[in-house]
């Protein structure tokens, strides 16, 4: 029993990609889509290959892998961490700090409306083009969630658990580690999360401006010179790096996290 549940929990999240896989096949065999509009799984496994593994220069793509993901990833992270490094402590602060709140959720409200395409003209005259205007359009985007989501995490703590720590000593500050922060972690995860994935959409449209180098510069090129599947070899590598970041994040909280309450 417990070696079926285990096969059926590691087969049950590839169902959905198999059967996408399956339907691609489909298409591609019959005939049903031009190859122009859809390559074929083949095809598009051939061409990543060669866009990870190929020699450089031997090809308008081979070999551009290792430094296109570099250059992504630097710039996802520095907007991230940005993101992150405001977002948390103002969401915290604005779910336990009325002065606070009413300083800054309109203002912060009204930003969020603004979609994030209206920034790019004004980031590429701010910034120019290059990894400035990414990491801004990034940082700009993962913001908003992460705030969010710390400040509801932040009001959901109820009085009555400060209470009780100031019954047995605990001062405020050390409340805010001991009981506010812990007890906020799981709408804070949440927050991380959502702007890590939105910091990977953000990054392409960013990476859509004539930068040399990355990910989403592949994916424009390609759509230039009008080859499919190396757009879709792009598609596919960030959503493949974009989950893992999504895990990796997770597992590094939760590890700093069990820390954490360890040296208390």
């Amino acid at each position: 029993m417990k070696g079926a549940k285990m096969a059926r929990d590691l087969l049950q999240p590839l169902l959905l990609p198999l059967a996408a896989l399956a339907l691609w096949f489909g298409l591609s065999a019959t005939g049903l889509v031009p190859g122009y509009l859809l390559p074929s799984p083949p095809t598009v496994l051939r061409s990543g290959l060669d866009y990870i593994f190929g020699a450089p220069g031997a090809g308008p793509y081979a070999g551009r892998f290792a430094g296109d993901l570099t250059a992504s990833l630097v710039r996802v992270l520095l907007g991230f961490a940005i993101a992150a490094g405001l977002g948390v402590p103002l969401g915290i602060c604005s779910g336990r700090l009325a002065p606070v709140n009413r300083l800054i959720a309109h203002s912060i409200g009204g930003l969020r409306a603004v979609p994030g395409i209206c920034w790019l003209p004004l980031a590429l005259i701010w910034f120019g083009i290059g990894i400035g205007t990414t990491v801004f359009l990034v940082a700009l985007a993962a913001f908003f969630p992460i705030y969010q989501n710390a400040l509801t995490g932040a009001r959901l703590v109820a009085p009555i658990y400060y209470q009780a720590g100031a019954m047995l000593g605990v001062s405020r500050l050390r409340g805010v580690f001991a009981i506010l922060l812990p007890m906020a972690m799981p709408n804070i995860i949440t927050g991380l999360r959502l702007g890590m994935g939105i910091s990977w959409a953000y990054l392409v449209l960013g990476e859509l401006t004539g930068v040399p180098d990355g990910l989403g510069a592949v994916i424009m090129d390609a759509r230039m010179l009008g080859q499919t599947d190396i757009i879709l070899v792009g598609i596919i590598v960030i959503a493949v790096i974009g989950r893992l970041c999504d895990r990796l994040l997770v597992t590094a909280l939760e590890l700093s996290f069990k820390s954490a309450r360890r040296q208390r």
